[in-house]
């Protein structure tokens, strides 16, 4: 099981990015997949996830973040928007290992992607 994120990269504040995670090993369109990020000393924190055609965001991100996925390509992506300062943070793709289960906390994810930094300027 092998998670691929790209996509990362130094925008301005209200500029857009689009991350993707391209997953390999199993059908991931089974499980839900998702992004956690971690900001310098801070704790790795919950994204968004999709699970089938249901998606889930953190508070801070509604509204501004869409995630969505290509099951035939295996492959999650994150549309962030209006983007700010405090989104900067290294984002992290995973997946569950569980039908129909999304983890909000890392310790309970199983399969992660290396991470791809994305830097806001304000």
């Amino acid at each position: 099981v092998q998670l691929q994120a790209s996509g990362g990269g130094l925008v301005q504040a209200g500029e857009s990015l689009r991350l993707s995670c391209a997953a390999s090993g199993r059908t991931f369109s089974n499980y839900p997949m998702g992004w956690f990020r971690q900001a310098p000393g801070k704790d790795r924190e919950f994204v968004a996830a999709i699970n089938w055609s249901i998606t889930v965001y953190a508070d801070s991100v509604k509204g501004r973040f869409t995630i969505s996925r290509d099951n035939a390509k295996n492959t999650v992506y994150l549309q962030m928007n209006s983007l700010k300062f405090e989104d900067t943070a290294v984002y992290y793709c995973f997946s569950s290992s569980k039908r129909d289960y999304i983890p909000r906390q890392p310790l309970n994810v199983n399969y992660w992607g290396q991470g791809t930094l994305v830097t806001v300027s304000s």
